[in-house]
């Protein structure tokens, strides 16, 4: 290795405190409890010609991998040449961001002794965008609330008060949502103060060279990657609840040489409702399941998502056209690595997991005064919730937890303190991982319920009530999920739903597929998992065999 790589990789790794820097102001500073307590955000570096050189660690692949793809977006429409110092510019745009209004996407150019090197930008979910709020029962986009096409938000360091007024008078708690954009400023502003020091240390002006070696090295090391698997097609389908009508998501795998394609071709067509995804929330997520099973040491940058080439056709419901509703497009999207990796699984057998919940069980909640004279104040909130991951070849499922997403559950002392709700639950729930030679992660049981004098109306966005996680290699499904009152009334999965005033809402988290014969699951876990609470005596039975009098 020549010096000057030795250089690069000395400047990469402290590229990576940059911009974990820069996502650590982000959660300081939020607003939004969703990017404060569950990390629901994304954080990056980016050289002239917008491809992302470094992503800060914290943060969702959703949001890093579709950011990687909206800067460029931002070139195009700002213009090189009308790039200035002092400088910031935002979208919303879920075509030209991440995927729905409720992102907002900002980038802010880094100059160096007046000349421009680069671009920082950042991605967070903002407590209210207008409109129906979080939530799939909107007809289109315009109806999901405000889009801010890409514009200036400083110009020249000048903040447009223009922007300011329009977003104020449109949504629902304007000092929150402000207060966000401020915070995603001072994000940016973070990572160039630090790149400016390392510059400085290093003794460089500008990025090109870095860039080129990051992305050239990452590039060549995943195509590599893909070179060592078998080449061949490869094809998998999925059913899930979808919203309107279930939805079939079909993907085929051509491997050949260092090309990997994958192809959507087959997948239904559109919904009525919020549930339709953009291509570049599909790419987004496709990529991260296909890289963390072929190359998950190679650091994730342009280069290393380049080899990835993800279509779909327009007008199918993970290629979705303008002006479709996409609010909650996260909750097919979340799907697109189970499906990429169950083609993959047939490409290479024993390196991928079973299906999981996959699908974060996020819940919009409004509270409200049940006496609408009542001078109580409202408020808005949301919260983050996780079933179980599928069951790997050689490991149980983990217990609810996030992926693909990667957000940490939001705690509930943070949640209580933002609005009238009190959670008088949340645990695991007792035999919702599926049974295997290792063992799907659990999903959760949770009891909401508004406090005295008030009712809510939450916006149920959740999945696999119907079409549970599949295990694999002879493992079986995780429990499905269920959204029902404390009396047994049962809710639906989708849309917006009242409880009023003395009633719990209880959710059940689904859980991941088992991996391998229930069989070959070794006595010793199954007692563990029984003693533990993970199963009941009589699962323990029936899934594994494991009579009354050798429970214990």
């Amino acid at each position: 290795m020549s010096s000057a790589s030795i250089d690069y990789q000395i400047m990469w790794s402290r590229l990576i405190a940059v911009v974990e820097e820069q996502a650590t102001t982000l959660i300081r500073t939020a607003f939004s409890t969703s990017v404060r307590e569950a990390g629901d955000l994304s954080a990056g570096l980016f050289d002239l010609d917008g491809r992302m050189m470094a992503q800060a660690v914290t943060g969702t692949p959703g949001h890093v991998n579709a950011m990687a793809e909206s800067v460029l977006h931002f070139i195009e429409e700002i213009g090189r040449d009308n790039v200035c110092d002092g400088d910031v510019y935002l979208t919303n745009d879920p075509w030209l961001g991440t995927g729905h209004l409720h992102d907002v996407t900002m980038v802010t150019p880094a100059f160096r002794k007046g000349r421009h090197v680069g671009f920082f930008a950042c991605t967070a979910h903002v407590v209210d965008i207008g409109g129906r709020g979080f939530g799939p029962d909107a007809n289109d986009v315009y109806e999901e609330g405000l889009l801010i096409p890409i514009t200036r938000f400083r110009d020249r360091g000048k903040v447009s008060a223009e922007v300011l007024r329009f977003v104020r008078a449109n949504v629902r708690a304007p000092d929150a949502v402000v207060g966000d954009l401020y915070s995603l400023e001072a994000c940016n502003a973070a990572g160039d103060r630090r790149l400016q020091e390392m510059m400085t240390e290093f003794r460089i002006d500008d990025l090109q060279g870095l860039a080129d070696f990051i992305i050239d090295t990452s590039r060549k090391a995943t195509r590599d990657c893909i070179a060592a698997l078998p080449p061949g097609d490869y094809h998998n389908e999925m059913r899930v609840d979808g919203y309107d009508a279930p939805v079939e998501m079909k993907v085929r795998l051509r491997i050949e040489g260092d090309i990997l394609v994958a192809d959507f071709a087959g997948t239904s067509g559109m919904s009525a409702l919020g549930v339709n995804v953009p291509m570049v929330y599909t790419r987004a997520y496709a990529c991260y399941g296909l890289k963390c099973a072929i190359a998950p040491e190679v650091p994730n940058n342009t280069g290393s998502l380049e080899p990835f080439e993800v279509t779909a056709p327009e007008g199918c419901i993970l290629n979705a056209k303008r002006p479709a509703p996409v609010s909650v497009r996260h909750v097919l999207g979340h799907f697109v690595p189970d499906v990429v990796l169950g083609a993959l699984h047939r490409c290479v057998p024993e390196r991928v997991p079973a299906e999981g919940a996959s699908a974060l069980w996020n819940i919009q909640i409004s509270a409200r005064p049940a006496d609408p004279a009542s001078a109580l104040p409202g408020a808005e909130m949301l919260l983050f919730n996780s079933g179980g991951t599928g069951a790997r070849p050689g490991l149980d499922g983990l217990s609810a937890t996030a992926f693909p997403s990667g957000v940490k559950t939001m705690s509930i002392e943070a949640t209580e303190q933002v609005g009238p709700i009190v959670i008088w639950r949340k645990d695991l729930r007792e035999g919702s991982g599926g049974a295997g030679a290792h063992r799907g992660g659990l999903g959760q049981t949770i009891e909401i319920e508004p406090r005295d004098g008030y009712e809510f109306h939450f916006n149920a966005m959740f999945d696999r009530i119907e079409n549970p996680a599949r295990g694999r290699a002879g493992g079986g499904a995780g429990a499905p999920g269920l959204v029902a009152l404390a009396d047994g009334t049962k809710l639906r999965g989708k849309g917006r739903q009242k409880v009023p005033d003395g009633a719990r809402l209880v959710l059940g988290l689904p859980g991941g597929g088992g991996y391998g014969d229930p069989a070959d699951r070794p006595r010793d876990k199954v007692r563990a998992d029984l003693a533990a609470g993970y199963i009941s005596a009589a699962q323990a039975k029936a899934d594994y065999g494991l009579e009354e009098d050798d429970q214990c």
